[in-house]
């Protein structure tokens, strides 16, 4: 099934202002323990020469979110990698590293990858919590009828990255009016209307769905809390496919009990695993899925393809890299 998904090469609009370009070479994989054979395969079919970190590396596929502190010590021991592959969309975790090294190495990821899958896991958590969903899944009596509708909706999508456009398709046939909330001044393919960060507030209290799509960075950390919830209106729905750290998760949980707006969905929580005594496991207004917008199968069949499509750029030198991380923004 996961083949029926096509990548998405991400965007480019946080493409580093002075783009290096790393010396073909081997390529090593780390940690060790982590490494598939997915992951070599992946390389092997873009032709690829591996071998064990050593000085001739120029390459390095990292594999391990969990360990990210490893990768630094690792740049460290060999100065002569030039292009580091991560095989996730968010590399919050690496920040410090790339800034570290973004001067001298590359780093791509993927981003914008697994917009497909994700896309739909997120358009299905809109109607779901637009349809009450949660509420009625854990039902036992008939109770009251409610519910409301996607079509005509204003949608608020904050981040423009491939998540976000292939989001914009999916809801098309609803005739939403659609607002980005990005970085850049920049227009967005399939979007009403493009405003940045600093417009947030003045868009969150018209949106009836808000969509969090951004990455993780010490501008975006916690960027839904108790103030920005309290601007949603009573029939608003806030869902996050981004990251976790984008959302207050207490002040989440406060705002939903308290009816300041509609409800919540989330295939992503701050902190994750959310623990088992968490009060928005028992909030009716509240969906969780244990981050499985992007199941395991389809993850790996898209990261084959990016990280196919990196190593063909590396080794002819090019300059069509897709998920570009830009050292400055972190992302």
């Amino acid at each position: 099934m996961s083949q029926q998904h096509r990548p998405n090469p991400g965007s480019t609009a946080n493409r580093p202002a002075h783009m290096l370009t790393p010396t073909p070479g081997p390529v090593a994989l780390a940690p060790l323990d982590a490494v598939r054979d997915i992951h070599r395969n992946a390389l092997i079919d873009g032709g690829a020469t591996i071998g064990d970190l050593g000085p001739d590396t120029k390459g390095l596929f990292f594999l391990d979110y969990f360990r990210a502190h490893e990768l630094a010590g690792i740049l460290a021991e060999h100065p002569g990698i030039e292009w580091v592959q991560l095989p996730y969309a968010g590399v919050d975790a690496f920040g410090e590293t790339i800034a570290e090294f973004g001067d001298r190495v590359l780093f791509t990821s993927a981003k914008g990858a697994y917009s497909e899958p994700v896309a739909e896991h997120a358009l299905g958590l809109t109607i779901a919590a637009n349809k009450e969903f949660c509420m009625r899944a854990r039902a036992t009596t008939w109770g009251p009828i409610g519910g409301q509708s996607l079509y005509e909706a204003n949608v608020v999508i904050v981040g423009a990255g491939g998540i976000a456009i292939e989001y914009m398709k999916q809801i098309a046939p609803y005739r939403c009016h659609i607002t980005v909330v990005r970085r850049a001044d920049l227009p967005v393919d399939g979007a009403d209307s493009t405003v940045t960060f600093e417009f947030l507030n003045d868009v969150l209290p018209q949106a009836d769905v808000v969509l969090l799509a951004a990455a993780n960075t010490k501008d975006t950390y916690k960027m839904m809390n108790a103030e920005r919830l309290d601007l949603l209106k009573p029939n608003a729905v806030l869902i996050n496919i981004g990251r976790g750290p984008l959302v207050d998760s207490d002040a989440l949980d406060a705002a939903l009990r308290a009816g300041k707006f509609f409800g919540a969905a989330l295939d992503v929580t701050d902190p994750e695993p959310l623990p088992d005594d968490h009060p928005l496991w028992t909030n009716d207004r509240c969906l969780i899925t244990p981050h499985v917008a992007d199941t395991p199968d389809q993850v790996a069949y898209l990261l084959s393809l990016r990280v196919g499509h990196n190593v063909n750029v590396f080794l002819t030198q090019g300059e069509d890299w897709q998920g570009l991380v830009d050292p400055a923004s972190g992302y």
